[in-house]
């Protein structure tokens, strides 16, 4: 942006189609210049400087029209708000200030996506995964590439000035690639709005977030905003799920389509996954037919920002494992080698593809375990459904606490356990799961202590056993109402196996 104080806010109040009132005429609508810089850009008053423009959000819990004054005697030199105010600043008067807090942000930035090569992932599914297999294969064939998302904010998708800074600081670090995930949070509340796209990339959808979006529907449409004209010049998008063929079928753009077929010669093991792509041998070495097509996903997107077929099988190969995600600890019982599988699965179909990923590592006339909870003040719906998955897809399964939060962790658990019982009382005949051709005793336990319970279920392993511990994968903490303490699932793991 042009840091001129004499244009600064005159050339927002043109971008965003909204009335400049002057603090030096209280109530005018004129736009005449004024000697104001603008350095920075936030929503939050907390973190307002000498140079800030603070926008005011309209809320669902609270108003930042009400923080204004605040943000106004921590030195905000402007404000970007939906009702004049007159509290001595220049306002930008708007008629949607979150849409219009993302455009001033990137304005602010010096508009960083136009400058950078940008891959934006989204889907239900994955998305970490993705962004961390797109820039692990740019930085292997010698670009300078970064991912953000959960592993690296505090949110999926972090708030519009945040993201933007971040993408600016990148740029003056000499980054040339980055990959986002992009969460349907991020795509309705305008988080991404007013950035430049090289890549647009789907997952998949599943069940989740229904406590934001009231329908399906709605969280598909929330998803596929992505793709609409503008936002991104390429998409790749996974056909395998109905979503995404949808997507495929429905655009109206060309798209790049992906299916599990495209990896010949596949072979999934314990320590990865060898196959064929574009006739490019790829050694994999993360375990799960799932992460053969989050490799597919990544393979795609760098082709699409130039590199050659062989770099990225290369760079594939090379990759390390994604922080929780399928992550794989041996360990030994008294009669041999079992594993244990740390995994982020935290929704219905999520849970349903690690399970069946971690069938595939059980050895023959093995079992397969789960423990898994589900987190507090968070979509409900989800919890029975994932239920009735792990009755019918592992042969022992045991519930546990998962970042309650406020709820009461029992009755989290008897939600589930309605889902087991239904699942138990149909014949396992749960409409779009997988069949259950598997398992023997799927009567599952309640072991509230999250650690209690990945002890049982790793004492009770046998040789050739898997233990998938599903939910937090990275999360290095537990949430209940009155406190937070230390968990790592896969600390938790390594400290009781070696015992």
């Amino acid at each position: 942006m042009n840091e001129d104080p004499g244009v600064a806010l005159v050339r927002l109040a043109e971008l965003l189609g909204a009335e400049l009132r002057t603090a030096s005429a209280e109530g005018s609508t004129s736009a005449a210049p004024t000697q104001v810089r603008i350095g920075r850009v936030t929503q939050d008053s907390r973190q307002v400087q000498a140079d800030t423009l603070f926008c005011c959000i309209s809320g669902t819990e609270q108003d930042g029209h009400m923080f204004a004054a605040d943000a106004v005697a921590a030195g905000a030199v402007a404000l970007l708000t939906e009702r004049p105010l007159g509290l001595g600043v220049d306002e930008i008067v708007v008629s949607d200030s979150r849409a219009a807090l993302a455009i001033a942000a990137a304005e602010v930035s010096g508009r960083p996506s136009e400058h950078l090569s940008v891959v934006g992932v989204t889907g239900t599914n994955g998305k970490t995964t993705v962004v961390s297999m797109v820039a692990g294969v740019l930085n292997h064939a010698g670009r300078v590439a970064r991912s953000i998302g959960t592993l690296t904010s505090e949110r999926t998708t972090p708030e519009a000035p945040e993201l933007q800074r971040m993408l600016s600081e990148m740029l003056d670090q000499g980054v040339t690639d980055v990959a986002i995930e992009v969460s349907s949070h991020a795509l309705m509340l305008h988080r991404v709005d007013d950035m430049q796209f090289a890549v647009g990339v789907f997952t998949n959808l599943g069940h989740d977030h229904m406590d934001f979006h009231s329908t399906p529907e709605q969280y598909f449409a929330a998803k596929a905003k992505l793709f609409e004209p503008g936002r991104c010049r390429n998409a790749v998008v996974y056909l395998g799920d109905t979503h995404g063929k949808l997507l495929y079928e429905a655009s109206g753009r060309t798209m790049v389509g992906v299916s599990l077929d495209q990896a010949a010669e596949l072979s999934v093991g314990v320590d990865g996954s060898t196959f064929l792509w574009r006739d490019s041998l790829v050694n994999l070495p993360m375990a799960g037919r799932h992460n053969v097509v989050n490799a597919l996903l990544a393979a795609e997107s760098c082709l699409l920002l130039g590199l050659e077929v062989d770099q990225i099988a290369q760079g594939l190969s090379a990759l390390e494992g994604v922080s929780g995600r399928f992550e794989i600890i041996r360990f030994m019982t008294s009669g041999g080698e079992a594993a244990a599988v740390v995994d982020y699965a935290h929704t219905p179909d999520a849970l349903e593809q690690a399970l069946l990923a971690a069938r595939d590592l059980v050895t023959p006339g093995a079992r397969l375990h789960v423990v898994f909870g589900c987190g507090g003040d968070r979509d409900s719906k989800k919890r029975p459904l994932m239920g009735a998955i792990a009755v019918q897809l592992a042969d022992k399964v045991i519930l546990t606490s998962d970042n309650p939060r406020s709820e009461d962790p029992e009755v989290i658990l008897n939600e589930i356990l309605e889902g087991c019982e239904a699942a138990a009382s149909s014949g396992f005949a749960g409409a779009g799961f997988a069949s259950a051709e598997f398992g023997r005793d799927r009567a599952p336990r309640i072991i509230q202590d999250r650690r209690l319970a990945i002890r049982t279920a790793l004492q009770d392993a046998r040789p050739g056993d898997v233990v998938l511990v599903a939910g937090k994968g990275h999360e290095a903490q537990q949430i209940f109402a009155d406190r937070t303490e230390p968990f790592d699932d896969r600390l938790v793991i390594r400290e009781e196996v070696e015992q």
